[in-house]
């Protein structure tokens, strides 16, 4: 039996990293692209820190976004929930509370949503895709009704350092928040791939009355599933009130897809039973990356490294001199979107 085992878990290794190749390969070609357009902005050490911090968001978002996957399901609440959690932790802090009150209250909220969402598809049987749809509108109108339509700003004076892209002390390299952000990736992806809960989510995920045949409780599966995206959707928005320095109602307003794109691109099946907290996790740093580089993007250095000074000159003539204006990048994340659909439906075949 343990023979067996053992060859289980290498033909399950062999296949995640072939999952993982093909991601890892794509951002390692967004990476060299934006290299060459954007050499003097782009491959600095102080936008790798800004890179880590504006990915912060997606990357805890995708983590949650995997179990929900993985388990068969789907969840496009969690934008509106990482905006009502980062105006709850900013009307603690207005209120007088410290920081750790405000990030526990953030988190909180995160998870009572997500159990509410839990509760809906588990437990009433509705479609994930309605119940989160419903949800998704009601959390971003409470957060507007508790934020009065306007951004929340915490007193005068206030100041975090949580994801400040220079750390203090300077030994950390990266924002404490970063770090934060590692550790919940690191206990997570071990939860998914070496617990019994990981194993019944795989098996829910891909065959639900199988499942439940072999003695799995697949609803309190399902639920937990929610759960878990709901409070990482909590700690998303702490840290995005901590980056903003305020609670903004509007704020990750369409950020749900980013956070499945991340997702199915790191190889997650949409059909459920398959998906890895690695690959979701380099799938959110190539958004992160596509975002960050088009913005810095330099036309006039294609002619520098050896580029036709015609073609720059033409695309800065349409785009500008520097950075890709907003709808191209929405653009693009779209194409990046239908790509990665249509690769999880190949691979589903």
């Amino acid at each position: 039996m343990s023979a067996a085992n053992e060859l289980d878990r290498s033909a399950r290794f062999k296949r995640a990293f072939k999952r993982l190749l093909g991601p890892s390969a794509a951002l390692c070609a967004v990476i060299l692209v934006f290299s060459l357009v954007a050499p003097e902005s782009f491959c600095t050490v102080q936008n790798a820190r800004t890179l880590s911090a504006q990915s912060v968001v997606v990357v805890l978002g995708a983590i949650g976004m995997t179990f929900v996957v993985v388990g068969g399901g789907i969840d496009l609440s969690i934008g509106s929930v990482i905006a009502l959690s980062s105006v709850a932790a900013a009307l603690m802090v207005r209120a007088g509370f410290g920081s750790a009150a405000a990030g526990f209250v953030g988190c909180a909220v995160g998870l009572i949503v997500g159990c509410v969402n839990g509760f809906l598809v588990a437990s009433f049987r509705l479609p994930a895709f309605i119940a989160t749809l419903g949800t998704m509108g009601i959390a971003r109108g409470v957060a507007k009704w508790l934020a009065s339509q306007s951004t929340i700003y915490p007193p005068e004076g206030w100041a975090s350092s949580l994801m400040a892209k220079n750390p203090d002390p300077a030994w950390l390299l990266v924002a404490p928040g970063v770090w934060i952000t590692i550790i919940v990736a690191l206990a997570f992806g071990f939860i998914l791939s070496r617990t019994v809960f990981g194993a019944w989510v795989t098996a829910v995920g891909s065959n639900e009355s199988a499942a439940r045949l072999c003695g799995v409780p697949v609803a309190r599966v399902r639920w937990s599933t929610y759960a878990l995206c709901g409070l990482l959707a909590g700690v998303a928005g702490v840290l995005q009130f901590h980056r903003l320095s305020g609670g903004d109602p509007t704020t990750a307003t369409g950020k749900e897809l980013e956070v499945i794109a991340a997702v199915v691109i790191g190889g997650a099946a949409l059909s459920g039973g398959f998906g890895t907290i690695g690959g979701s996790i380099v799938g959110a740093i190539l958004m992160a990356a596509l975002a960050n580089g088009c913005n810095l993007v330099d036309w006039t250095a294609l002619g520098r490294w050896g580029g036709s000074p015609e073609l720059a000159q033409t695309l800065s003539h349409w785009f500008g001199s520097s950075g890709i204006p907003n709808y191209v990048q929405e653009i693009l994340v779209g194409v990046v979107i239908v790509i990665a659909a249509l690769a999880d439906r190949r691979r589903h075949r």
